[in-house]
């Protein structure tokens, strides 16, 4: 040991010494700082399925990979880092004594090959990522990049570190080869033993090489512990905590079903909840639980969430990636007033501090920050937009690819909550809904006696509900607000009717007596009405089923969202069923021959995946092997499955203006028409209507053809299993001169209707537009 290893050493450690006591009092501040939300016990267990899905995610990169070109890199990046941390260590004994190497495996063959696997991977994988960043620099994208609002500094400084502990790892080991302390297989050192013959032999350069890895690693700790809130640094770190305390315990991502109203850690009762004590969504950044703070925290910016998000997309300020980060800027620079005990309560008033002087010792941009509204526009200096947090359609798509699984929906609809609960600000639009919720339980307010209007001219009897639920009946027909008003979706009720009666399949609707199931108003965030409707839903609901064995209580829908509402969030409430949408009951039908298409639709077809069926509900493949039964020649969107681009009605959307940007419906038929379809087919009321206005709109601009239609699948397989030899149409139902058309034999639909351009604007959908 020479002197000059002897000052470098005393350089490593010294400096290791501040780089850790940095660092290690960063990790302790930032776990002080998450815990300051709220409470939230559902988190923790079961311990093996949350452990098994930590691993799966990690291991194999099974979010990371769904972006391909980037998921291969970043896994060399992450196992550099991981197992790289060993070669790092290393270094404090190599700077001391070039001989040095770790007892047992030191001079183990695999382990050098390691060594040499990671030196490289860390290297390459580096360089890729930083070229993958300049490749979507918004300079040359502008909004569609994803990297868009990202620190491109802080990651250009985390990627550069990467690459010189890469660079370091190799360096340590050449030299070690070419001054002869280690002679390894050329199997296990097939880059650093060609490399070793043109450096000279140097033990001083081990020593060099071995500082140089370890003062980039000091270095990367003193700079991420200076900087909370430098996600891309710190999701080394708490995304495996992210990953683990995920909403759902069995790997899911946090879609379908909504995080209930939790307040204290528990679900908040309305009977008994008091406005001074509980919270009500999302007022203030610390009404967020524990589990949003870590997400705000773990946010690497990457901006996957932002390039598949339908508002961001279409010129509307809702980045959900931004929204993250607004959060947590702001929830890291409020930390010091909360920490010292600041609170104020919903009148604005400070109720935390007390004393002569209560802000003593307070950083004074804490005490700046503590005052700023949560949601509010610039001249409220809000947080978060009220632009932003009402242009989000709750499709799913953030959630669905973020790499750290953020639970975007969550907290969106938290904000959402407490400004319509407690605030009562949200867009005028939604009052109407409301009230009409309230009061008919219908987003159109129509009268419940109307709600079999969709039955009339018929030729068979469809079965209402006459008080008992008879042995041979198999399903509900839950038929859904739009399914009983909306004249575009009244063709997909009955045709589903004739399918099942055709198919012989005994099932009953309950008429007057259903109601909406509260969507709406929960994506909304009037988690009052939605309690309401859903409490009186699940009522009805168990009397129908009273006296049915739990696991024959199904119910066959057709619109999605309730679908998934009646699916996922009634068990909540007490209302257990079997909830099947009509897709994958038709699918099966066709399956078992109950329905035999008899002639090919032999149309080019097009299939929008409705959101809430698809990324919410993992039902892809029932709707398309529909149109495949039915004959059509199915043409994919460039985004469809789970990175399928919403059609702009969820989140209650449905029932607001958008006069910002391009219209998310327009976008996504022009999506459409890039496939040359004869016809546009999805598996939603909502998604239909909107994609039909689209359509209109498309058409009166000369971009479309007249003939191009929007349909059902379902009005697909009736069309092929109707269709005679002749060919000629068969009605199904009313007259084909009704507004709107009808659903026919030869699977016609909705033709445009009224004067062109039809809710160019995007107003409120209702009843009477179609």
């Amino acid at each position: 040991m020479g002197a000059l290893q002897i000052t470098l050493g005393v350089i490593g450690v010294a400096v290791s010494i501040v780089a850790w006591g940095v660092f290690v009092a960063a990790v302790v501040r930032q776990v002080r700082i998450i815990r300051l939300g709220q409470p939230d016990g559902t988190r923790y267990g079961p311990f093996l399925p949350r452990l098994k899905t930590l691993i799966k995610e990690f291991a194999a990169h099974t979010r990371m990979n769904k972006f391909r070109n980037v998921g291969p890199w970043h896994w060399l990046v992450m196992w550099g880092f991981l197992l790289g941390s060993l070669a790092l260590f290393e270094a404090y004994g190599e700077i001391f004594d070039p001989h040095f190497a770790w007892p047992i495996i030191g001079h183990w063959a695999p382990w050098q090959l390691l060594l040499e696997l990671l030196g490289i991977g860390t290297v390459v994988g580096g360089v890729a990522l930083a070229i993958i960043r300049q490749a979507n620099h918004p300079r040359r994208a502008d909004r569609q990049s994803r990297f868009q609002g990202s620190d491109f500094a802080a990651a250009y400084f985390v990627e550069a570190v990467v690459v010189i502990e890469g660079l370091g790892i190799l360096g340590v080991k050449a030299f070690k080869i070419s001054s002869g302390i280690e002679d390894p297989a050329l199997w296990s050192s097939f880059v650093t033993q060609p490399l070793a013959q043109i450096l000279p032999s140097a033990t001083a350069a081990v020593s060099i090489m071995a500082l140089i890895k370890l003062l980039s690693g000091m270095i990367w700790l003193v700079v991420v512990g200076r900087n909370l809130t430098m996600g891309v640094a710190w999701h080394r770190f708490s995304a495996f905590f992210n990953i683990y305390f995920k909403r759902e315990d069995d790997g899911g991502v946090a879609l379908g079903k909504l995080k209930p109203m939790m307040s204290d850690g528990k679900p908040l009762d309305f009977e008994e909840a008091d406005p001074e004590k509980d919270v009500f969504g999302a007022g203030q950044v610390e009404d967020f639980s524990w589990k949003g703070w870590l997400d705000f925290s773990t946010c690497t910016e990457c901006g996957r969430c932002q390039s598949q998000c339908p508002a961001w997309n279409t010129g509307k300020p809702l980045s959900p990636k931004m929204l993250i980060t607004q959060l947590r800027d702001h929830a890291y620079a409020k930390a010091p007033y909360l920490m010292a005990g600041g609170k104020k309560d919903m009148a604005g008033d400070e109720i935390g501090l007390t004393g002569d002087d209560p802000h003593a010792g307070i950083d004074v941009l804490a005490l700046a920050e503590s005052e700023r509204a949560l949601v509010g526009d610039a001249e409220a200096n809000g947080v978060i937009d009220p632009d932003m947090l009402w242009s989000c359609t709750n499709c799913g798509a953030c959630v669905e690819q973020c790499p750290v699984d953020i639970e975007h929906v969550d907290h969106i609809v938290d904000m959402r909550r407490y400004q319509v609960m407690i605030e009562s600000n949200f867009p005028t639009e939604l009052n109407s809904l409301f009230k009409n919720l309230e009061n008919k339980g219908n987003p159109w307010g129509q009268n419940a006696k109307d709600r079999m209007a969709w039955a009339e001219d018929l030729d068979f009897e469809v079965p209402v509900f006459d008080g008992e639920f008879s042995e041979d009946t198999e399903y509900l027909f839950w038929v859904g607000c739009a399914g009983a008003f909306e004249d575009r979706a009244k063709k997909t009720t009955r045709a589903v009717a004739e399918l099942l009666h055709m198919a012989d399949v005994k099932y009953t609707v309950l008429g007057p007596e259903e109601t909406c199931t509260g969507d709406p108003a929960r994506r909304a965030g009037n988690e009052f009405v939605f309690q309401m409707l859903a409490q009186q839903n699940v009522e009805v609901l168990n009397s129908v089923f009273e006296d049915v064995e739990p696991e024959k209580r199904k119910i066959v829908v057709t619109c999605a969202h309730c679908f998934n509402t009646l699916a996922n969030e009634y068990p909540d409430l007490g209302g257990n069923y079997e909830v099947v949408h009509h897709t994958q009951l038709l699918n099966r039908l066709v399956r078992e021959k109950r329905l035999t298409p008899m002639a090919p639709v032999a149309q080019d077809i097009t299939y929008h995946d409705p959101c809430f069926l698809g990324r919410h509900n993992q039902v892809y493949e029932a709707p398309r092997e529909l149109a495949d039964a039915a004959g059509a020649n199915l043409r994919e969107m460039p985004r469809h499955g789970d990175r399928s681009m919403c059609c702009g009605a969820g989140g209650a959307r449905m029932w607001m203006e958008e006069q910002i940007g391009k219209r998310i419906n327009v976008e996504r038929v022009d999506e459409a028409l890039g496939t040359a379809p004869s016809k546009i087919a999805t598996g939603c009321p909502f998604c239909r209507v909107m994609l039909n206005d689209g359509v209109t709109s498309r058409q009166s601009d000369g971009k479309a053809s007249e003939d191009l239609e929007v349909v059902d699948v379902s009005q697909l397989l009736l069309s092929a299993v109707k269709r005679g030899s002749d060919k000629e149409p068969v009605t199904v139902g009313a007259s084909d001169t009704e507004a709107g058309g009808e659903a026919e034999a030869d699977g016609k639909a909705d033709t445009a209707a009224g004067p062109a351009g039809a809710n160019e604007a995007g107003a409120p959908r209702s009843a009477e537009d179609s």
